[in-house]
């Protein structure tokens, strides 16, 4: 079959662009019907067109100066955070990470394509503050940039954290509180992941193979 190129389209009337149109249409719908990651990645792109206004953001905390630094995309993202539907973690303490700077490196939201990869994690981090009857104290990590991921002490080039897969959470508890329960929670099943226990804070990710430190 030969090659088609935007200089040779058919006409938009034409029973051939009709076609396409329909096989369009029914690869999104099977997208759709598909269930889990494939059909939120659908409604992810269709939705992504209804992002939240200034005001909006404002009405979420999300402060002028973070609009300016993390660029046109922050309002989607926003949108699709909104969309975890959290109950004990604000949208405020998930994008202020992302604003952090070490040295002259910024750190920086997540790329369009990992943005489903931190919906697992952050479901077992509001079911943890859940299980321990306490709101999230704060967020200290979640997406780190490469570059950004270069410069925090001690941070594995390979770190989950680039792949949008981790966070580094506090709880207005021990962090030894917030390991085990998390841990008890990875036992029943409930995920599959990294969890590590800090001085300040606690580590929890969703790799898929359960690790401890």
């Amino acid at each position: 079959m030969p090659d088609i190129h935007p200089d040779n389209q058919p006409p938009s009337g034409s029973p051939m662009a009709r076609r396409s149109a329909l096989r369009l249409l029914a690869l999104a719908g099977a997208g759709l019907f598909a269930g889990g990651e494939t059909s939120q990645a659908f409604s992810d792109f269709f939705s992504g067109f209804s992002s939240p206004s200034p005001t909006s953001l404002k009405a979420l905390d999300i402060p002028v100066e973070w609009q300016v630094a993390l660029g046109p995309t922050l309002p989607a993202y926003v949108d699709f955070l909104k969309r975890c539907k959290l109950q004990n973690i604000t949208i405020h303490q998930v994008i202020e990470p992302h604003t952090h700077v070490r040295g002259r490196v910024k750190n920086t939201l997540p790329p369009r394509a990992m943005w489903p990869n931190i919906r697992s994690t952050l479901r077992v981090a509001d079911s943890l503050a859940d299980r321990l009857d306490l709101k999230m104290k704060d967020v200290i990590s979640v997406y780190r940039s490469p570059a950004y991921n270069s410069r925090c002490p001690g941070a594995k080039s390979n770190s989950y954290h680039t792949r949008n897969n981790a966070m580094d959470i506090v709880f207005p508890c021990k962090p030894g509180k917030v390991a085990a329960m998390a841990r008890a929670m990875r036992a029943t099943g409930l995920f599959r992941g990294g969890v590590g226990r800090y001085g300040g804070f606690t580590h929890i990710d969703t790799r898929g193979a359960n690790v401890d430190w």
